[in-house]
C-alpha cells in the first residue's frame, strides 16, 4: 500500500493471487479484451527471489528468503513498497505488485506496479541485524531496481530507516549518491514533507467523501479502525479532527472500544508511551474481530490481508468500508458486502495517498528541489478527488461496484498504453 513502517505480522487469505487474478478476469470481462490480453497482464513482467544470509549479534547464522516482483513497466518504472513479515512469500508479493499497477493507474501516475518482501519477523532482530539484512537485500536486487527502473518504498515492517540503508547501499555501488533509488525516505536525506501522513490522509479524504456520498454528515458518524500503526492512527486521528466519533481501534496486541468515542490524541500518547492501544483509561478491552462487525457508520480495516472473508462479512454493521489496507477483503466476502448494499471504497483508490505522494517525492528528488507541505497536500487531495470522481461516475455509468470501477478503469489504461507501445519484437 507504500504503507510507513507498519509492525503487524500479516495474515492473508488463503490465496492472494487468486483473488487478484479474479478481479483481474472480471475487468477484462468488462471490457471485451482478449484471452491473451488476459494473460499477458496476469504474469509478472520479472521476478526475483533472493537469499539473505544474516550474521547474527551472537555470531550464529540465519538464512532468509526475499522476493522483489515487478508486474508492470509498461506506464513507467516499477514502485511497490517492501514488507518484512514471517508470511511474505512469492504469491503474495505477485498480488501485491499486481494490485500496485492498478493503483498507480487509477491515480495516473506514470508507474507499474512492483512489491517486495523477505521472509522475517523483524520484531525478533535487532536494529543492526535490520540493517544487515536490508544492505544484502538490496545487494541481491540490486541489478534489478533503480531511480528509472524500480523504486522501492516502506510498506508492514519496514520504515524510513529501511530506506535510508537501502539508498545507501545502491548509492555506494553507482559511487554517487542516489536519491531516487527509494521514497519514503527521512527528510533530511531527500524524504518529502507529508510523506508520513500521505496514505492516511488519502484514506481520511476518501472516507469523508464515501460518508458524503451516503448523505453522512461527519460530526453524526462513528468508525472503527482496524490498525493502528501509521496507516491507521493517521486516519482515525485525521477522521476525528472532521468529527467522527472513533468507537473502536486495534492493534497486534489486541482492541478497545468506547462507546462515547477515543480521544485519539490522547490515545496516540498512550501508545507512544506503551507501545500499544492495550490499558488505555476508560476503554474496554473487546476482542479483535469483533471490531469488524461493530455497529458503526464506517469500518475501516487498515492492518493487513484477508480480514473480512466469507466468515464474517454477513456480520459486519457499518454501511461504508473504505480499505485502508491491501486486500483485507476476499472476493467472497466482497460478493456478500455487495448482496448487503454496503458501499467498499476498493484499496486501489483509498489507500493511494502513500503512492502519490512517493511520486511526489521522486519527483522532487529528479528536481533536487523539495516542496512544501502545503503544495504536497494539496495535491495529493486534488489527485485523491480526481481519482474518486473518476471512479464513481465509470461505476454509475456501467452499473458497477466501486471496486470493479476502479479495476476495469485501471486496467483500461494500462492495456491503452500496452497498445500504444506495441508488442516488441
Amino acid at each position: 500500500m507504500e504503507h510507513s513502517g507498519a509492525t503487524a505480522t500479516a495474515v492473508l487469505p488463503a490465496n492472494p493471487l487468486a483473488d487478484a487474478h479474479a478481479q483481474l478476469a472480471e475487468a477484462v470481462g468488462h471490457l471485451g479484451l482478449s484471452e491473451g490480453t488476459r494473460r499477458m497482464l496476469a504474469t509478472s513482467r520479472r521476478e526475483m527471489m533472493v537469499s539473505i544470509p544474516l550474521r547474527r549479534d551472537d555470531g550464529s547464522t540465519a538464512v532468509y528468503t526475499g522476493y522483489r516482483v515487478q508486474h508492470s513497466l509498461t506506464r513507467g518504472p516499477a514502485k511497490g513498497g517492501l514488507r518484512y513479515a514471517p508470511s511474505v512469500d512469492l504469491d503474495e508479493v505477485r498480488a501485491l505488485a499486481m494490485w500496485m499497477t492498478w493503483k498507480c493507474a487509477l491515480v495516473d501516475v506514470p508507474y507499474g506496479g512492483a512489491k517486495g518482501g523477505v521472509a522475517i519477523d523483524p520484531r525478533d532482530h535487532s536494529h543492526a541485524e535490520l540493517e544487515r539484512v536490508t544492505r544484502r537485500y538490496t545487494t541481491e536486487i540490486l541489478p534489478i531496481i533503480g531511480p528509472e527502473v524500480d523504486i522501492p518504498a516502506p510498506d508492514i515492517g519496514t520504515d524510513e530507516s529501511t530506506m535510508a540503508w537501502i539508498m545507501d547501499t545502491y548509492s555506494v555501488a553507482k559511487g554517487h549518491t542516489v536519491p531516487g533509488v527509494v521514497t519514503g525516505k527521512p527528510i533530511s536525506l531527500g524524504g518529502s514533507l507529508g510523506r508520513a501522513l500521505a496514505t492516511s490522509r488519502g484514506v481520511a479524504h476518501i472516507a469523508l467523501m464515501a460518508m458524503a456520498s451516503r448523505g453522512m454528515r461527519p460530526e453524526h458518524a462513528t468508525a472503527a479502525v482496524q490498525g493502528f500503526g501509521k496507516v491507521g492512527r493517521g486516519a482515525a486521528r485525521l477522521l476525528a479532527e472532521a468529527g467522527v466519533k472513533i468507537r473502536a481501534v486495534s492493534d497486534i496486541d489486541g482492541a478497545i472500544y468506547m462507546h462515547e468515542g477515543l480521544d485519539i490524541a490522547r490515545l496516540g500518547e498512550h501508545v507512544d508511551r506503551s507501545g500499544s492501544v492495550m490499558g488505555f483509561d476508560g476503554a474496554e478491552a473487546i476482542d479483535p474481530g469483533y471490531l469488524l462487525t461493530l455497529d458503526v457508520d464506517v469500518l475501516v480495516p487498515a492492518a493487513v490481508e484477508g480480514v473480512l472473508t466469507e466468515a464474517n462479512a454477513d456480520r459486519v454493521q457499518a454501511s461504508i468500508v473504505v480499505e485502508g489496507a491491501n486486500g483485507p477483503t476476499t472476493k467472497a466476502a466482497d460478493r456478500i458486502l455487495r448482496e448487503r448494499d454496503v458501499l467498499v471504497v476498493p484499496d486501489i483508490l483509498a489507500n493511494a495517498g502513500g503512492v502519490v505522494v512517493s511520486y511526489f517525492e521522486w519527483v522532487q528528488a529528479n528536481q533536487a528541489y523539495q516542496w512544501s507541505e502545503r503544495d504536497v497536500n494539496d495535491r495529493l487531495e486534488e489527485r485523491m478527488t480526481r481519482a474518486w470522481h473518476d471512479v464513481v461516475d465509470y461505476a454509475g455509468a456501467h452499473r458497477l461496484t466501486y471496486r470493479q470501477a476502479a479495476t476495469a478503469l485501471a486496467v483500461q489504461r494500462v492495456t491503452e498504453a500496452h497498445r500504444l507501445r506495441g508488442l516488441y519484437p
